[in-house]
């Protein structure tokens, strides 16, 4: 197979970090790192054997203004008079930032090195391509640099402080995952012509709400809740936040209920979808011993084997299911019929629970009655 060399500028930073990482993942590509301390003549040589060039590299917090343009417009001349000299037409993709009309140094820059860009496509008719980006968030980001989410997921991961100076004050992002998936489907499939690309979704939000979600995530690590992260901005946002973990927060401990059964312990609980929990019981116990108006559960053996019976509290129907670790099977409680589970092994059951409701106890829903 062919690769199709990558010559990936600003590699070691953040997003080229996570576009090296994907870009490795996938067939077909071969990633070629430059950083800043790149020689140019190993950079003339990348350039010379390149598919395509993805220009990452860039200046947001110089010590001198003046570096805007060195690091910003310049270098992406360098690329560009570089390719002019071999006579190479390649696709250069440039990260620039929705700042770029902004009148102070960082925005001219960054205009400028668009520029430079597109005047270089029109010249020499290589397909030229410009992200603006808002501010990216993701894995990786570098905290106390360029990046108020990274700082925020940084210091309340850690417990310290973070200052907020304007809650409502207006803030759009993209998820760095969302932008290395834009930058790959821009080299897979090239559109025709040059120009500006866009990043999607872009997650329109506040400063204020990002601070919450973030305090939320690390609170409910403590109290056993979850927010319901398995899509869009807050998925992409606890992700970043748990990447920001130190490395003794990888774990954290749970309570375990024991009595002479067994040991309960509850697991996870979300907001909106119930709770995680499983327990254990000792040869020939049972558990249970009730049924519920509206809850509902899901229970599935993981060790041992198990006897659910059933009894319907108005007509005395019964029934009853044999299940063990050896086979997947979930059993689950119906409203309206009591029930109970029985260790009818030789060995410690071990269970899985999922209940629909988080379980409370003004309100428990749990009625004793034998089966």
């Amino acid at each position: 197979m062919t690769l199709m060399r990558i010559v990936v500028t600003g590699a070691g930073g953040f997003i080229g970090k996570n576009l090296m990482v994907r870009l490795a993942e996938l067939d077909g590509f071969e990633a070629i790192p430059i950083e800043v301390d790149t020689p140019e003549a190993t950079l003339a040589e990348a350039l010379r054997d390149a598919a395509a060039v993805v220009h990452l590299a860039g200046v947001n917090r110089p010590q001198d203004p003046a570096e805007f343009m060195t690091g910003n417009r310049d270098s992406i001349v360098q690329v560009t008079e570089t390719l002019a000299q071999a006579g190479r037409a390649v696709p250069i993709i440039l990260t620039s930032s929705i700042r770029a009309d902004d009148d102070n140094p960082y925005g001219h820059s960054k205009r400028a090195a668009e520029e430079e860009l597109l005047a270089f496509g029109e010249r020499t008719g290589n397909p030229v391509h410009v992200f603006r980006l808002p501010n990216v968030f993701g894995k990786w980001c570098r905290p106390n640099y360029n990046s108020a989410v990274a700082t925020f997921c940084h210091n309340i991961a850690r417990g310290l402080p973070i200052t907020v100076n304007d809650p409502g004050a207006a803030l759009s992002l993209v998820y760095v995952d969302d932008v290395v998936a834009a930058i790959v489907a821009l080299l897979s499939s090239p559109p025709p012509g040059s120009g500006y690309r866009e990043v999607a979704p872009v997650y329109e939000t506040t400063v204020g709400e990002v601070a919450e979600l973030l305090h939320r995530f690390r609170d409910d690590r403590e109290s056993g809740l979850i927010e319901t992260v398995g899509v869009g901005f807050v998925r992409a946002l606890y992700a970043t936040f748990v990447a920001a973990l130190p490395v003794d927060d990888f774990s954290y401990p749970l309570v375990a209920h024991t009595d002479p059964r067994g040991t309960f312990t509850e697991m996870l609980k979300t907001r909106t979808s119930g709770q995680f929990s499983y327990f254990t019981a000792h040869p020939g116990v049972t558990r249970g011993g009730h049924y519920h108006h509206t809850k509902t559960e899901k229970f599935l053996i993981l060790a041992g084997e198990a006897l659910f019976r059933f009894r319907h509290i108005l007509t005395g129907e019964t029934h009853e299911v044999r299940t063990s670790g050896a086979e997947p099977v979930v059993v689950e409680t119906v409203p309206g019929w009591t029930h109970d589970v029985t260790n009818v092994g030789s060995d410690t059951l071990i269970a899985m629970l999922w209940a629909n409701e988080i379980f409370d106890r003004e309100r428990p829903d749990t009625i004793a009655m034998k089966v």
